[in-house]
């Protein structure tokens, strides 16, 4: 195990991630399988971690993107960059995540955390047409007697009709049913993320942009540019569901410097 971690950080020279991977599966192993000890791992070599700076696309890039893709994945996009989500994020929102009233959108992040963000006024007309949709599929699908959409861990034994209610309809729901094996019961899932890969990539080659377009870099365009509107570094931080704010402090390296003397190239001088 020790040679085989070293060979994957000294001649491999995997990121750490990938190493950290390993490590884990053959934790796991050993743990769970094998049941016995994995012994004491702290001389082995371990990967560096490389210092990551975020992608990010300027205001007339993301435009181009978003003029390219058909719906509904534009109204996706268009949330993952007003709102900082990541795309998991995004596509698990349900009907009841969304105040139109206070223009406010509450988001179930990673590690079942809820923050609030505001709604951007230019996109409340798409939004609202978008929800007259699902409202209208819902009908239907009720009329069809379907078994309703899927929830998450014990929540229907908890609310047994929850999954037929309007509330808890998926905001980006598939256009097909989905069937559940063993049963006559059809219910209803979200968009599935690859969904979105692939209208992202379609679009992206059509704008002919020079950077690689992926979903994420639409929530580090949207840390970025408020970074450049002055926000606060903890708003920003809040905004985007950060346990530390030193995860949201990699984005000042993304902007240009505002000091009295800005940072050139010497070539410029």
């Amino acid at each position: 195990m020790k040679e085989y971690l070293t060979y994957l950080a000294v001649k491999c020279r995997v990121a750490s991630s990938t190493q950290n991977q390993a490590f884990n599966a053959l934790l796991f192993l050993f743990r769970h399988v094998f049941q016995k000890d994995f012994g004491d791992q702290r001389d082995v070599p371990r990967a560096k971690k490389s210092k990551y700076i975020p992608v990010v696309l300027s205001r007339s890039e993301i435009d181009a993107i978003i003029s390219r893709l058909e719906y509904p994945f534009d109204i996706v996009v268009s949330l993952l960059y007003s709102c900082g989500l990541r795309l998991f994020e995004c596509l698990s929102l349900r009907v009841q995540n969304f105040n139109f009233d206070e223009r406010i959108l509450t988001v179930h992040g990673k590690g079942d955390k809820d923050r609030t963000v505001p709604l951007p006024e230019l996109l409340i007309p798409k939004l609202q047409i978008q929800l007259a949709a699902v409202s209208k599929l819902h009908d239907k699908d009720l009329a069809a007697g379907y078994a309703g959409v899927f929830l998450v861990d014990s929540l229907e034994k908890k609310y047994p009709a929850a999954a037929r209610d309007f509330i808890w309809q998926w905001f980006f729901p598939q256009k097909e049913l989905t069937p559940i094996p063993g049963t006559s019961e059809h219910r209803r899932y979200h968009l599935h993320e690859t969904q979105v890969q692939e209208a992202l990539k379609k679009a992206a080659r059509m704008a002919k942009l020079t950077k690689r377009v992926k979903s994420h870099i639409f929530r580090h365009s949207f840390a970025t540019h408020l970074l450049q509107a002055n926000y606060d570094i903890r708003t920003i931080q809040t905004m985007l569901g950060h346990a530390d704010v030193r995860t949201t402090m990699i984005y000042t390296h993304c902007i240009p410097s505002k000091t009295a003397k800005e940072a050139k190239s010497p070539l410029d001088f």
